[in-house]
């Protein structure tokens, strides 16, 4: 694989099927990415190195998927000036809602964008990814026009069908 543009870092295994959407999307768009398990708890001075290092192995965006305390994408965040974007994963009694309050409460100056919890928060983390890396790359800019043409033609085409069963 060509050097990852963009790293998925999942604090667990378990997170695997909700941010599948969000390796999907990048692979159709045909960013380079890679996805690995590092945990801001179990294994810190793993997601510190990383962080540190992500730049300089060419990494441009960096998206964290996390549960529970949720402290992946702020642990990322404080170690690098790469732009960060954390996705809640639903877990527990609570549903998501104390990862998404982990993530979204960070300090001044130590940004993480938040995302909304599950897989439409997968997804539009690598939608957003997409979006930073387009800033500079033609190719991709053109390929997210073309996406969002897609979107609102589908659309359309439920609102016509709507239309038609109230017509």
């Amino acid at each position: 694989m060509a050097e990852a543009r963009v790293a998925i870092l999942l604090g667990s295994d378990s997170d695997v099927e909700v941010m599948r959407g969000a390796a999907d999307l990048l692979k159709a768009f045909g960013v380079a990415h890679e996805v690995r398990v590092i945990s801001a708890h179990r294994t810190p001075e793993a997601a510190r190195e990383f962080a540190r290092g992500a730049a300089a192995a060419g990494v441009r965006v960096i998206i964290a998927a996390a549960g529970g305390a949720a402290h992946l994408a702020g642990a990322l965040a404080a170690q690098t000036t790469l732009p960060v974007l954390g996705v809640p994963i639903p877990s527990g009694i609570m549903g998501g809602l104390d990862a998404l309050l982990s993530t979204v409460q960070m300090p001044a100056g130590v940004p993480v964008g938040t995302l909304a919890a599950g897989p439409a928060g997968a997804k539009t983390a690598a939608l957003l990814a997409i979006a930073i890396l387009a800033l500079a790359d033609s190719r991709l800019a053109e390929e997210l026009v073309r996406y969002r043409e897609k979107l609102a033609r589908e659309v359309s085409e439920k609102d016509a069908r709507v239309r038609a069963q109230f017509g």
